[in-house]
């Protein structure tokens, strides 16, 4: 298995069709594959070599897709860098994978030109500019460079060779270098091109970041399939309702808070919405009221429930469309992650590492040959992690007897009051279903009493008047009274997320338990 073959296949099926649009850019696949490998040529020629790093530090664009490829066909891997990092977090990432190229745009161009000139990401030697206007001092213009050098032959990296190293976190703590390998990312894109059923002509619009795992994986797959490639900068709810209806997409995926943002848009009834075939969604829980919505809003686009992680690359479950009903045998089903794909095992374990009975909650653990090889350079915390061949999830789950997976929470997000195990996301849940809530993020704050207690963080609609009685009052009609909050607070501003759209229950914790015990990430 190897990632570059999908290219070659497509060039024999679609070659003259479109693969790429960023904006006015159009490259049919015979156009692209001529590109990657002249662009890794020209990597070569600027000294990159077999194992080495190229990281990619920019917003969506079809050049980022041309990077990722182009690193694999040079003989290398590639690193995405989170664009929601502070600069000594990107300092961090390139000097923990010693990426000796790195690919910038300009948004990130004057942020990297600083960190270099003070001698701080000592491994970068060369810098790829991007961005189409007049490329900085020191480094190397994109479009020229790839002009002047021919095309390389393929470096055919396979198997068990290190395709991609993706960090995990980087808001706290050190952040881990996930090393998946050809295989991981082969097999899971075959995956999710049997479970989302996604057809050979699907135009993929990519409106998540491109650094996250979840994007990489519909890269990777539509280009399986020698499907269609729109991109834009990042998400925005006018951008993507606006890409939706000029490029009639097909198929994306979205997180719960972008789809929320979506059709809460004040104008998306006047979007043409109708080329829409499905939204696949996951990262985070799924508030039942955002998706009854979206289901109301986009009555013709199926939706489908994915779940996974970064260490698995990462699909490990998916709720297909027809868990997404109301009635019948699969009636509500969408409130589980579905059951395990393809080649996947998918196991609920206690803290012995025993198969729990169906219906009790403990970790997850998965096995396939998504299973990443191991965090880049933590011997120690690769083995903790990968145990008797099984990856330890650190979430908190059980199955059904038919075996649907139901996320209850992250481990390190559970909250525990009076001995009570209480889950932030089923008290979210409910929260959801109280009207005027826009966001709200439950946590577990210091409590003399009972060590923790759950506070919920409410943000409203403007013209709402619900109080913090009203919330409380409104989740013990729907949940058990020890899961109810005990305090809520308001907040105007939107709630704080990752680069990949989960929300930030780190920071939200943070002034509560500052100078406590309470060690989370």
């Amino acid at each position: 298995m190897y990632l570059t073959q999908a290219l070659k296949r497509a060039v024999q099926i679609n070659g003259n069709k479109l693969a790429t649009q960023d904006n006015k850019r159009i490259r049919t696949w015979s156009d692209s594959i001529k590109r990657i490998g002249k662009l890794a040529s020209a990597m070569k020629k600027l000294g990159f070599k077999d194992n080495d790093r190229s990281a990619i530090l920019s917003l969506n664009s079809d050049r980022y897709f041309e990077s990722l490829y182009a690193s694999v066909w040079a003989g290398g891997i590639f690193v995405p860098i989170n664009t929601r990092l502070a600069p000594p977090e990107i300092e961090f990432w390139l000097n923990d994978s010693e990426s000796s190229l790195l690919f910038v745009d300009k948004s990130f161009a004057e942020i990297v030109e600083k960190s270099r000139s003070e001698g701080k990401i000592p491994s970068v030697k060369e810098i790829i500019y991007m961005s189409d206007d007049d490329c900085p001092e020191k480094m190397h213009n994109y479009e020229i460079i790839l002009k002047q050098a021919d095309p390389v032959d393929d470096a055919l990296r396979s198997y068990d060779d290190i395709a991609g190293l993706f960090y995990t976190g980087g808001t706290t703590g050190r952040s881990k270098g996930v090393m998946l390998s050809h295989t991981n990312l082969v097999s899971n894109s075959l995956n999710t091109i049997i479970g989302l059923n996604l057809p050979n002509n699907a135009r993929w619009i990519h409106a998540a970041p491109m650094f996250h795992i979840a994007d990489v994986t519909g890269a990777i797959a539509i280009t399986h399939i020698a499907g269609q490639h729109y991109f834009i900068p990042g998400f925005s709810p006018d951008a993507v309702l606006n890409g939706i209806q000029d490029y009639a997409i097909t198929d994306t995926l979205l997180v719960p808070t972008m789809i929320n943002m979506l059709v809460n848009h004040p104008d998306v009834t006047k979007y043409d919405l109708s080329s829409l075939r499905q939204i696949t969604y996951g990262a985070s829980p799924m508030p039942e009221s955002v998706i009854m919505k979206a289901m109301e809003v986009i009555p013709k686009c199926d939706f489908a429930h994915a779940y996974g992680m970064t260490e698995t690359a990462p699909l490990l479950t998916i709720a297909p469309p027809d868990c997404h009903v109301f009635e019948g045998p699969k009636a509500n089903l969408f409130k589980s992650t579905g059951l395990a794909v393809t080649g996947v095992e998918i196991k609920i374990i206690d803290d012995n590492d025993n198969e729990l009975p169906r219906g009790e909650v403990g970790e997850v653990a998965a096995k396939g040959p998504n299973v990443m090889l191991g965090y880049w350079r933590q011997k120690e915390l690769s083995d903790k992690a990968l145990r008797n061949g099984w990856m330890h999830t650190g979430d908190g789950g059980y199955m059904n007897d038919e075996g649907y997976v139901y996320i209850v929470d992250r481990v390190k997000d559970m909250i525990i009051s009076g001995g009570e195990n209480i889950y932030s996301a089923e008290v979210e849940n409910a929260i959801y279903q109280l009207d005027g809530v826009i966001e709200c993020a439950v946590i577990g704050i210091p409590n003399a009493e009972w060590g923790e207690a759950v506070h919920a963080i409410v943000r409203k609609d403007p013209s709402s008047t619900i109080a913090d009685n009203d919330v409380i009052l409104h989740s013990k009609k729907l949940i058990a009274g020890f899961k109810c909050p005990k305090s809520v607070s308001f907040r105007e501003d939107p709630m704080p997320l990752s680069g990949a759209g989960k929300v930030l229950k780190t920071t939200l914790r943070k002034p509560f338990w500052e100078g406590r015990n309470k060690q989370v990430s």
